[in-house]
Formats: structure tokens, sequence, C-alpha cells
């Protein structure tokens, strides 16, 4: 425990949901729920508006859909919550080297690192600015606790919302979390609540007089100690620099099961080539690639093969992942698939055909019931119907069609039909005539697109066939800033 509140916690307000209404000036003020859009999507986010009808993230979309029938529901757009929280991680590190990102919208700093705070009034003083500057740079809101521990820092922040700043003064930690709930506290999840509940146990002051060794008995020795020590406002972990990432990975869920082996095959393929490109993305290549396969019955399978050196290389992960698949059952279906890359390092091994001939795979069977959203980067698994583009690299080398007829079997001459485009309602586009706009919902053949940006007046909706060649999909465009 420090003896000033130098340690900083920002937690973006809502941020996917507040991205979404930054960037689509119609939706301000409205009900907007961010997640998977498929009978199996969840709920990733929801704006304030829409929480005051219930809705909360992990919530299943459908549940989220009844309770709030007039909410606006839009897929995830990852790039552009990168791209903002980018910009908001920097004006962290303006402030200390001491930044300790735990998510794309949260994170912590040590303010007496970067010499900015050395009691309340100075870090009182860097957390306002803090917050101005983050309206300035992106036009969202975020909310600051200070307080001279992480754990403390953090609640305040939770006090501090929406858009609000908390500081905890020293010594009058246990004064303020004794009427808090027990949940309040890091780690106190429900199960742990409710075993609190039965014993009596409902608010951190009354955790507090249980005492250690009550504690202790109650839920185990490390388990006790630490609650006791939380319930008093006693936290001594450092804030650490951002820490290398240990693995990359994708997943799609899917609306309905898949049950031919094709397309499971050629699913299998797609998700390979998207973690490659993640995995390019962060600079790392990595030695063990991971197959998750998540059955009918939610029973979920990973397996694993560890190469002989690092690779980026796309033929060699979609040639292991092959061969993790074909030790897979997948009689009776699949919901969800996933591909991943560990072990990662900053170079790549040379030896690429020594790579493709590593040891047998091993694996590694549990059970999960719970689903993600429809795709770990934002993509829905629901618009990827059998017969969609793709294809699978033999271990002979040799291209091989997936979810379609072969090649030779095709009339001499004869165009492959061309699929239907599909619009996922908030993705983002742009008409040759009209400019830029997004989605806002597609259906028999039709989609229905409004057409403004960040920082324009609400924009009018047209409708256009869904094969219109005039309208294409398109990068989102920056929330701040000269628009395209």
């Amino acid at each position: 425990m420090r003896a000033a509140p130098t340690i900083l916690h920002l937690d973006m307000d809502a941020f996917y949901a507040s991205v979404e209404q930054a960037s689509k000036p119609s939706l301000r003020g409205k009900a907007v729920i961010v997640g998977g859009l498929g009978p199996r999507g969840v709920v990733a986010t929801a704006s304030y508006e829409a929480r005051r009808f219930g809705v909360h993230s992990a919530m299943p979309m459908g549940q989220a859909r009844r309770l709030c029938p007039n909410g606006a529901c839009l897929i995830p757009r990852f790039s552009l919550y990168r791209q903002v929280s980018d910009v908001v991680m920097a004006l962290l590190r303006d402030l200390s080297p001491l930044v300790e990102p735990l998510s794309l919208d949260e994170a912590f700093v040590d303010l007496e690192a970067g010499g900015v705070a050395f009691d309340s009034r100075s870090a009182r003083e860097a957390g306002e600015r803090l917050r101005a500057d983050i309206r300035a740079a992106t036009g969202l809101s975020g909310s600051v606790g200070l307080a001279g521990s992480k754990m403390l820092a953090k609640v305040a922040s939770e006090e501090a919302k929406p858009a609000g700043l908390l500081l905890i003064e020293p010594g009058t930690e246990r004064e303020l979390l004794a009427p808090m709930p027990v949940r309040t506290l890091p780690g106190v999840g429900p199960a742990t609540g409710e075993h609190l509940r039965r014993a009596g146990i409902t608010t951190v002051g009354e955790l507090a007089e249980a005492g250690e060794d009550e504690l202790v008995r109650m839920v185990g020795r490390a388990a006790g100690a630490g609650l006791y020590r939380m319930a008093l406002g006693l936290d001594d972990r450092p804030v650490v620099a951002e820490r290398d990432a240990k693995s990359v990975s994708v997943e799609d869920t899917f609306d309905v099961d898949l049950h031919d082996r094709v397309r499971i095959r050629g699913e299998v393929q797609r998700l390979a080539d998207r973690c490659v490109q993640r995995l390019r993305g962060s600079g790392h290549s990595g030695r063990t690639i991971v197959l998750k396969v998540r059955r009918y019955d939610f029973s979920t399978l990973t397996r694993s093969e560890t190469l002989r050196g690092p690779t980026d290389d796309p033929a060699v992960v979609r040639e292991a992942a092959a061969r993790l698949l074909e030790g897979v059952d997948t009689t009776g279906g699949v919901r969800l698939l996933g591909v991943g890359v560990s072990g990662l390092a900053d170079y790549t091994q040379e030896d690429l055909f020594a790579q493709s001939l590593a040891a047998e795979p091993d694996g590694a069977e549990g059970a999960d019931g719970a689903d993600g959203l429809q795709g770990a980067d934002g993509h829905d698994g629901a618009g990827r119907k059998a017969g969609a583009g793709g294809e699978a690299v033999a271990a002979d080398g040799a291209r091989t069609a997936v979810g379609g007829a072969q090649e030779a079997t095709e009339p001499p001459g004869e165009p492959e039909p061309t699929p239907e485009r599909r619009w996922a309602a908030g993705s983002d586009v742009r008409h040759a005539v009209y400019g830029p706009g997004w989605v806002q919902g597609s259906g028999v053949g039709r989609v229905t697109v409004r057409f403004e940006q960040p920082g324009s007046e609400p924009g009018r909706v047209r409708t256009f066939r869904v094969d219109d060649p005039e309208l294409e999909p398109s990068d989102p465009l920056p929330l701040v800033g000269e628009q395209a």
C-alpha cells in the first residue's frame, strides 16, 4: 500500500458500444448492443441506454433482443476498437513508463514512476487531464480511479462510472469498502459470493469482521488469506509493464452445427489463415499449433502439435491443423472451431519442410459449456454457408476446392456462380454515389444502409440490392479528424 493515491486505473465506458455511437451519429443516446448476431451469439458490450433494460455483457443475444427490442444490435468491429485503444494506451504511456493493460479498454498506470504525481492533488490533476485528453483524441469518455493500490484503484473506477473520477485517500479504505457487496472484491465470483452469503457474509465489512481464521476455514488457506487482506484494503501488487503475448488464436461459433466433414475441414483451413494473419500482425511466429473443437453436446476437445521450430507460414499451420482434425471425431456435429498458435517467438524457423514433419500430435480433452462471440475477431460464422469459397492444401501441395464441386467436374467454359454477398448489421460500406455508410440490416435480397460518418449529422437511409455493384465493404473511418 502506498501513502499517496498514485496508482491510476482507467476503464473506458461501455467501450465497444461507445465507439459505435461515436462513429454512427444516428445511434447517439440510443440503446446499442454489440455482439454475435446469430442464434448462438452473446453480448460483448451494451450501451448504458441498453443496460437500463437489463442487457449486460455475456448475455445471449436472443435474450438481449427480447429485453431491448428497439436496440441496435451490431457486429463487433475489432479493427476499429484496436485503433481507438492504441490512441488511449499511447496517452497512458505519456503519463508513465509503467502501464499495465488488462484489455483494449482497461489499464493500470503508475503515476509516481512517471513523475507526474506524488500526492493526492497532483494525482487528481493527472487523472482529470487524462480524461480530457481521451475525450479530445477519441470523443469518448473513460472513468478513472486513483488509490494507493491496484485493487482499490479498480474499485474506485467502477464506483466513478460513467465518465467520472474517484480518488480514495489513504487511510479511508476500510470505511469506503465496508458497505460494499463482497462481489466488489476481485476474484469473488458467483460461487464464492453465494458460499459467503449462506454463511451470513454479504458485505466487505462483514468479511473483515469474520477474521482470517474463519475465512480460511470456509474457503481454504490461500483464498481465505487473500480475501481477508482485500477486505482490509491491503494490496501490494506492483504495476507491471505490458507483457508479451503467450498465444494467438481465432475461433468461430456457428449458427447451425456443422456435420459435413468437407465443410469442417474448409473452416479449419480458413481459421488457420486468419490465425497466421493475426500472428504476423503481432510480429511473432510460433511452435505449437492448437485445434479447438466444441461439439454438439458442448464437450470441448483440444489437440496440439509442436513443430521443430517457430513458423508464421500459413501452409505449415494449415497442414498441422488439418492433421490435428483427422484425430477428432466430429460425428454428431460441431458448434465451434478454433485454431491457435502458442510458444511464440520473434523469429521464424527457415527449414519449413522439417516443421511439417514434426512430432506426432498430442491432445487433451475437457468440457466447456460457454459460448463466446461469433468469431474472436468479430467475423460472423453464420455468413459462411456450405459451398462458400475456400481451399485446403493437401499434403502433396495440390490445391483442392472446399465446400463445392471439384474443378475437374465442371462443364468446360461454364463460370462458377457468384455467391450472394452478405451484409452484417453495423459493418462499414461505401457507395460510389453516396459515399461512406453502415449497414442497418439486410434480407430478401436487399440491404439497408445509413449514410453518415463520425462528426456528421444523422444521415439518410437508402436500400439497395445485395449485389449492387456500386456498394462495397470498406474500412472504418477514424472517430476524430478529417473524414474520407
